[in-house]
């Protein structure tokens, strides 16, 4: 079974509540070795644990592109999205002692071509390649653990 790939639209933001769901946008970074697939995966800033470059969405900007940026900004990743939506997640992001919010984070794939040992987040976090297997042991969020666990790069159509 392949996916077909849609054209993405950037997108048009509007205002929000703060009882609102908010979505983000997710990079499922990989890439191919020996015929086996690789995931790389970040530290979070605050807890260590390990997670999936994510950011907030961005004005004129595709989701896809969006998590590219994320991908540069948290792990020094170069490479290509895909505007191909592998899933979603949910998680809580924690704002403070007491304030949480609740997200949606939505996953693009992003081949990896190579990584900047110079980039905006270096110093802040850790970055290790995992099999996918391997990764999604180590993710908190099981949709995706799940989505991890079953990507297979090979089935995109492009």
């Amino acid at each position: 079974m392949t996916v077909q790939s849609i054209k993405q639209l950037p997108l048009r933001l509007q205002v929000s509540h703060k009882s609102d769901v908010r979505t983000q946008f997710a990079a499922l970074c990989y890439r191919i070795v020996k015929n086996k697939i690789e995931i790389l995966l970040v530290t979070s800033r605050g807890s260590g644990r390990w997670i999936v470059p994510k950011g907030w969405p961005m004005d004129g900007i595709t989701p896809a592109r969006a998590a590219m940026t994320e991908a540069w900004e948290e792990a020094g990743v170069e490479g290509r999205a895909d505007d191909i939506c592998l899933g979603m997640f949910s998680y809580s992001k924690v704002l403070g002692p007491e304030t949480m919010l609740p997200c949606v984070a939505m996953v693009y794939p992003v081949r990896v071509s190579q990584l900047a040992t110079d980039y905006p987040e270096a110093g802040a976090r850790r970055r290790k390649w995992f099999s996918p297997k391997k990764a999604a042991k180590r993710l908190q969020e099981p949709e995706l653990a799940q989505i991890v666990r079953n990507f297979d790069p090979r089935k995109l159509r492009r």
